[in-house]
């Protein structure tokens, strides 16, 4: 059974295919507007989003399918066994789309092979977020073959490691500005793969970088749990207060665009936390693209509902 977990399994023809789907739907999704009918997605949240829940119940919705919201802080799994708990939720579903806290809980569910199981963002994966990635860079450079170089600012983390995986694997270069990883993301295998391609390089020179890159992400520094109510919880302020020394030299502004000579078009997977990672002057940016990449969530994931479904 196939499923969509780190994509270290996916080969470059089904990566291709993917984004051929997703550019093909959102060109016509007329056609595929009772082409799930009948069919259940479960969407398990251990932890909250904003972006995923909307993407995939209107893409369930927009197949004509159904999607159900399920947030574990309200069901019984805290009661018993996540193995025994997880495989009866999967009897109620078609496919399970999972918003982990750890991979590791995702992996247990996919062992079971009782439906298809999605990674819709774990600490070390987002699979979904790269594939809307790779959609949104073919569109606005008419088409991935004319991507040449991307750029990573921050920190290296669950989205870094699947987005420089698969351009890597496509044959797009990735330089990574980022002067340390997120100690829960680090994947050695994943790492060897994508080195031995010779497509990611590191720098800490953000003119080396950026020099004729076409498109620069970024993503949050801090965890969410960082906050409570918009403020530093007293327990977090150190590891707050060296994160911002750490990171601010490499936060998203328009300066770092310029570095480009202006060709640099701005991603980020969002929320954006404006001040820390990006600021208020990239995400209004001319060449800002946030805002499509947001909505290509929808398109990319409904390709993958579809390609695992075997629709």
């Amino acid at each position: 059974m196939k499923h969509f977990l780190h994509l270290k399994d996916y080969s470059v023809d089904e990566l291709r295919s993917l984004l051929f789907r997703a550019i093909e739907i959102k060109k016509q999704p007329e056609l595929y507007g009772d082409v799930l009918k009948n069919k259940t997605l479960v969407m398990l949240f251990q932890k909250s989003s904003t972006r995923t829940r909307l993407s995939f119940e209107a893409a369930m919705t927009q197949l004509g399918g159904h999607a159900i919201f399920v947030d574990q802080k309200t069901t019984q799994f805290s009661l018993t066994d996540f193995k025994d708990e997880i495989r009866a939720v999967m009897r109620f579903g078609d496919m399970l789309m999972f918003r982990a806290l750890k991979f590791a809980d995702v992996e247990t569910a996919a062992s079971f092979n009782q439906i298809p199981v999605i990674d819709a963002c774990s600490e070390k994966y987002h699979p979904c977020q790269a594939l809307g990635d790779l959609l949104t860079m073919a569109e606005h450079s008419g088409g991935l073959e004319n991507v040449k170089k991307v750029v990573w600012l921050g920190i290296e983390n669950n989205v870094s490691n699947t987005l420089k995986l698969v351009c890597a694997k496509l044959g797009i270069d990735i330089y990574l500005v980022t002067p340390k990883a997120h100690e829960i993301s680090v994947d050695n295998e994943l790492n060897q793969i994508v080195e031995a391609t010779g497509r990611v390089h590191k720098t800490l020179e953000l003119s080396v970088a950026m020099k004729d890159a076409d498109y620069v992400h970024t993503d949050t520094w801090m965890d969410m749990e960082f906050f409570e109510n918009g403020k530093v919880k007293p327990v977090y302020q150190d590891e707050y207060d060296r994160r911002i020394a750490l990171f601010k030299p490499f936060q998203l502004n328009a300066s770092v665009v310029d570095l480009s000579g202006g060709k640099a078009k701005i991603m980020h997977c969002m929320p954006c936390h404006v001040g820390y990672e990006i600021t208020r002057d990239a995400i209004d940016h001319p060449n800002s693209v946030i805002f499509d990449q947001a909505e290509n969530r929808l398109h990319a994931q409904k390709a993958v509902i579809l390609h695992l479904l075997g629709k």
